[in-house]
């Protein structure tokens, strides 16, 4: 469709407010009669509260309220639930309370909201917060992995023996097992995925409304996806109706998987708001962000490899340690398990596989999605072990990969771990990102840099990541007076270009210019239906219900340009935007087929009293979308680093990259991600990792 359809580098609609300073954030909007939450929060990893006075801070100037667990509990509020459903080897979901908005008689992590105070301002709700005091006798804690698993452990919580929330497993022991028994060589290495905080350049926030008249909360919050946080705030933490919720989310500064999930933060603004009949706003610091949000990975693995001296792969067993830490958030025990590990074989062909996941508790911040959500870790973790296995046999890099590639004329393949894999040319993308790397000329390099006192490494890494999950999607567009047609959509842009990349699918449908079409989001009352944005499932699942939604409107409208033009529906053909009878030169506008329908003007009785799904009269319509199975993008990965010999300084020479993402829809996006994600995977690699103090239980690494 010309300029601005399927392939075209389209740049981003909502940059032009974004870089002129239009976006409207979180942070941009105001209430009248606003007041502000600060949270008094616990400064131990684990200690059973004695005592919380808050009498003086009652008292303070331009205090509005107190409030603890108890309260909470005389207004009947109930907890964050985990709803990953995942179930054990025992049969059993994972094993752990649900997460109190605050803690009531013991605290489990540094960081823990102990009470929330609300001021007329930040900075006296911040003070009336220092005057709280709390008497905490401290319990011995736990914050490592592998300390929270062995004997004698401090226990985190009852119900949960050996500090293990689930013991999952997946593959094929026996097979696996009998594969090592027969190999000339077995190879293991021990590693360590490290703590991440996800930190998106916009922190966590919310402001929580209550209509006294109606009763009815509005949550105003940075998110993922207004739905689940609408469902989880009214089902599981309010206890009121869904319709008695609305879930508002304005442009989103990033997500990454952590504004995916409800916060006792976010829940107790709604619930201050209805018990001081003001508007209560809350936004966190980055201090505040390191101790409250969720972290992602932690996990320790034991990987072993039963190989052929040729480096022909038999077998893989893979032992995990997974980190929750002290509560279970909403998706926790699926990240390391049901979200990640049918992906640990990777690209290769091996006869059997078999997966071990303990999910273990800790004195730490909860732990969940982050970025990939357990796919990453599959990948770091096959990958490492094949590079591994390549030194233990003499092998160059992508030789033994080349010896275990699942080959092209083997698709549709199933893995060892279940997953089917529609199609891939994986030696190919090694071989161009070898190329494109100058792989051929590392020695010279190398030389090179040892010439100017320098190390020099480079490496690949292949990988293939399972998108497109999550359920269904449903997308409604409608036509609107100003020749504009609008598209409703339950996921939730965070800078990833949505608006963009839904347009151009509407555009390339109809045939019309880009600027006609309006992405709508973030809205509760307007758009019903969503499950958010993650699982890279935007474009996968959201736009292709864009795309059925658009052909049902095509096809409906053919009826109604036959009345409109007089001619057979049967004669109708649709072009660039316009209904055309076959073999002449009369047509008619899409807009004012969509006009017609509207107003009833020249259609039939049938068609004029025709409903959509949604029960709004006219060309207006809506789909669904459920993919059959998962997509698998993948590629290879080579990078190139040195290392300044008497500081230790890592300087990234040289970074190359590889994908197979089938049809591309937007090239500029689709870089936009890529460099994201490269940023991501060099910044946890070289600069990020979040440390607990293994004695006392702080948070040690509390910024940037």
């Amino acid at each position: 469709m010309g300029r601005f359809g399927f392939g075209q580098p389209v740049r981003r609609k909502e940059d032009a407010r974004f870089i002129t300073g239009a976006g409207r954030y979180l942070d941009d909007l105001r209430f009248e009669n606003q007041s502000w939450a600060a949270f008094v929060r616990s400064p131990v990893a684990r200690g059973r509260i004695e005592s919380i006075d808050a009498a003086a801070a009652r008292t303070m100037p331009g205090v509005l309220g107190v409030f603890t667990a108890a309260d909470l509990v005389a207004d009947g509020i109930g907890s964050l639930p985990c709803l990953a459903g995942v179930r054990g080897i025992d049969g059993k979901t994972a094993r752990a309370p649900a997460r109190g908005l605050m803690a009531d008689d013991e605290v489990r992590y540094t960081g823990e909201v102990v009470a929330v105070v609300v001021g007329e301002s930040l900075a006296l709700a911040r003070d009336a917060g220092e005057a709280v005091l709390v008497e905490y006798a401290e319990l011995p804690a736990v914050t490592g992995l592998a300390e929270a698993v062995t004997d004698g452990a401090p226990a985190i919580w009852p119900d949960a023996p050996g500090n293990i929330a689930l013991h999952w497993q997946t593959g094929d022991a026996d097979a696996t097992d009998k594969a090592f028994a027969e190999a000339d060589r077995v190879v293991s290495l021990d590693m360590v995925n490290n703590r991440v905080a996800p930190s998106p350049m916009e922190p966590r926030g919310a402001i929580g409304l209550h209509d006294p008249q109606t009763g009815r909360y509005t949550l105003h919050l940075s998110t993922q996806g207004v739905h689940s946080v609408q469902s989880v705030l009214s089902k599981h933490v309010l206890k009121v109706d869904k319709s008695q919720v609305r879930v508002v989310s304005p442009d989103v500064g990033g997500g990454f998987g952590l504004k995916i999930f409800l916060f006792p933060e976010e829940a107790l603004t709604a619930w201050t708001a209805r018990k001081g009949g003001r508007p209560v706003r809350w936004e966190a610091d980055r201090s505040e962000s390191f101790l409250a949000d969720t972290h992602g990975r932690d996990h320790r693995s034991t990987v072993e490899l039963a190989l052929r001296n040729d480096g022909e792969i038999l077998g893989l067993r893979v032992r995990t340690l997974a980190n929750l830490g002290a509560y279970l958030s909403l998706f926790a025990p699926a990240i390391p398990t049901v979200s990640g590990a049918g992906m640990l074989a990777g690209l290769y062909r091996m006869p059997a596989a078999h997966v071990d996941v303990r999910c273990v508790l800790t004195n730490t911040a909860p732990v969940d999605a982050y970025r990939g959500a357990g796919r990453p870790e599959a990948a770091y973790a096959i990958e490492r072990a094949i590079d591994h296995a390549a030194r233990e046999l003499g092998l160059p890099p992508d030789a033994i990969r080349r010896r275990n590639f699942i080959a092209n004329d083997e698709f549709p393949f199933t893995t060892a771990l279940g997953e089917t894999y529609d199609s891939g040319d994986f030696e190919r993308n090694m071989d161009d990102a070898m190329a494109a790397s100058g792989w051929g000329e590392r020695q010279q390099r190398k030389d090179e840099a040892a010439r100017h006192g320098r190390l020099y490494g480079i490496g690949m890494s292949t990988y293939i990541e399972a998108c497109a999950g999550g359920g269904d999607e449903r997308v409604s567009m409608r036509f609107e007076d100003d020749g504009t047609v609008s598209v409703l959509v339950g996921s939730q842009s965070n800078g990833q270009g949505h608006e963009t990349a839904y347009a151009q699918l509407a555009a390339e449908a109809f045939g019309i210019d880009i600027d006609r079409v309006n992405v709508v989001q973030g809205d509760s009352d307007v758009v019903t239906f969503g499950r958010g944005t993650g699982g890279s499932r935007a474009l996968g699942v959201v736009g292709a219900a864009v795309q059925a939604a658009a052909t049902k409107i095509i096809e409906k409208g053919r009826s109604v340009a036959g009345h409109v033009l007089e001619a057979a529906q049967a004669d109708i053909e649709f072009e660039e935007g316009r209904y055309v009878i076959a073999g002449t030169d009369r047509s008619v506008g899409l807009f004012e087929v969509a006009q017609a329908a509207r107003a009833d003007k020249g259609l039939s009785d049938r068609a004029a009293d025709d409903e959509l799904g949604d029960g709004i009269a006219g060309l207006d319509d809506s789909a669904r979308f459920k993919p059959a199975a998962s997509t698998y993008p993948n590629g290879c990965h080579v990078c190139e680093v040195e290392i300044e010999r008497d500081t230790g300084r890592v300087h990234v020479v040289g970074y190359t990259v590889v994908d197979d993402f089938g049809v591309v829809l937007n090239p500029l996006l689709l870089e936009g991600q890529v460099h994201g994600g490269v940023g991501q995977g060099i910044g946890q690699a070289l600069l990020e990792e979040v440390v607990y103090d293994r004695e006392t239980g702080q948070l040690v690494t509390g910024s940037f």
